[in-house]
C-alpha cells in the first residue's frame, strides 16, 4: 500500500528529528493504553449517563423525566461525535532553554514532548490539531503529526524569541486552545492574553512547566542569576535569606493562575522536567477530551 504524497514529504522532512518523534509516541501510546475504552463527553445525539445537576447549570440541562423518579435533579449527557480542532501552543521563548542539571531536559524540550504526544492522542481520537500562529490549515491523520514535528524542529534551531505569550489569533467561537509554557511574564500581560481568547468562548488549558530549581531554589552562598530574556541579572550575597520569601512569591503566583484559568473556565496544571511527561499529558488529555477543568495540582 503506498502512501499519499503528503505523508511521503512529511515523513521527508521529519528525518531529522527521529528522538523526539518517537519518545512522543511513546508517551502517547503509554498514555493511551490508561484511557482506552473511555467514553468522551460532547454534543452528539447518543446518550452517554445522567448526571447530577450541578448548582450554577442552566436548568435548561435538567432531565425532568429521570429527575422525577427521585428527589434529585439530573442532567442527560451524550457521547462526543463531531470531530473538533485544537489549536496548541508551547512557549518558544528563551527562558525555555533553562535546565538546571544536566540529567534534566530543558524546558522547551519537555514542552515540545507533551505538545506533539497531545497531538499523537488527539488525532488517534479522530480530532484535527493546528499549532497557534502557523499558517497552515488544521490537519489529521498521521502527516499533521509529522508537520507539527517537522515545524517544532525548524524552531528549535532557529534564533530564540522574546516571544513568551502566544499572539491573538482569530479562533472559532468555542473553540479548544492548549498553552504550555513557564508563565513567568508580568501576570497583567498574561491575563490579557487570556481573555482575548476567553472573550470568544475559547476554552483553554495550561500546563506551566518549571525546572525544580525554579520552584525550590536550591542554591548555596554568593549566586548571581542571568536573565535569559534581557531581564539584566541579579546579585545576592547569600542566596539563602531570601529562599523562603521566593518560595511563598512562586506559590502566589502560581495560585493567582490558577484562580485566572479557573474563572474563564479553563484548566490549569503544574509540571516539572523532574516529574514524567506521561502523568502531564494524562490529565491535559482527560481535561480536553472530558470537558472539565483538571484540578490544580499545588
Amino acid at each position: 500500500m503506498t502512501h499519499p504524497p503528503t505523508i511521503h514529504r512529511a515523513e521527508a522532512e521529519c528525518a531529522g528529528l527521529p528522538a523526539l518523534l518517537v519518545e512522543a509516541e511513546r508517551v502517547a501510546a503509554t498514555v493511551s493504553q490508561g484511557i482506552h475504552g473511555r467514553k468522551r463527553r460532547g454534543q452528539g445525539d447518543n446518550f452517554w449517563q445522567f448526571r447530577p445537576y450541578q448548582s450554577g447549570e442552566s436548568t435548561r440541562a435538567i432531565d425532568w423525566r429521570q429527575s422525577a423518579k427521585t428527589q434529585h435533579h439530573f442532567v442527560r449527557e451524550y457521547e462526543w461525535e463531531a470531530a473538533q480542532t485544537v489549536w496548541l501552543w508551547r512557549d518558544p521563548s528563551a527562558s525555555m532553554n533553562y535546565s538546571s542539571s544536566p540529567t534534566l531536559v530543558n524546558k522547551r524540550y519537555r514542552a515540545e514532548l507533551i505538545t506533539l504526544a497531545l497531538a499523537s492522542l488527539l488525532l488517534r481520537g479522530g480530532e484535527q490539531i493546528a499549532l497557534l500562529g502557523d499558517a497552515n490549515p488544521p490537519g489529521r491523520g498521521r502527516a499533521a503529526l509529522y508537520r507539527l514535528a517537522s515545524i517544532l524542529e525548524r524552531n528549535r534551531s532557529g534564533k530564540d524569541t522574546l516571544q513568551s505569550l502566544p499572539e491573538h489569533a482569530h479562533l472559532p467561537r468555542h473553540g479548544e486552545l492548549v498553552l504550555i509554557g513557564d508563565f513567568l511574564s508580568p501576570l497583567p500581560e498574561i491575563e490579557e492574553a487570556l481573555k482575548r481568547y476567553s472573550r470568544r468562548h475559547v476554552r483553554g488549558h495550561m500546563i506551566q512547566i518549571l525546572d525544580p530549581a525554579e520552584e525550590s531554589l536550591p542554591f548555596d552562598g554568593r549566586v548571581e542569576f542571568q536573565g535569559l530574556e534581557n531581564e539584566g541579572s541579579a546579585y545576592f550575597g547569600n542566596v539563602e535569606t531570601v529562599r523562603d520569601a521566593y518560595k511563598e512569591r512562586l506559590k502566589n503566583r502560581r495560585q493567582t493562575l490558577n484562580l485566572l484559568a479557573h474563572s474563564l473556565g479553563w484548566s490549569f496544571q503544574r509540571h516539572d522536567t523532574s516529574q514524567s511527561a506521561a502523568s502531564a499529558l494524562l490529565n491535559l488529555y482527560l481535561s480536553i477530551t472530558q470537558g472539565r477543568g483538571t484540578q490544580w495540582k499545588g
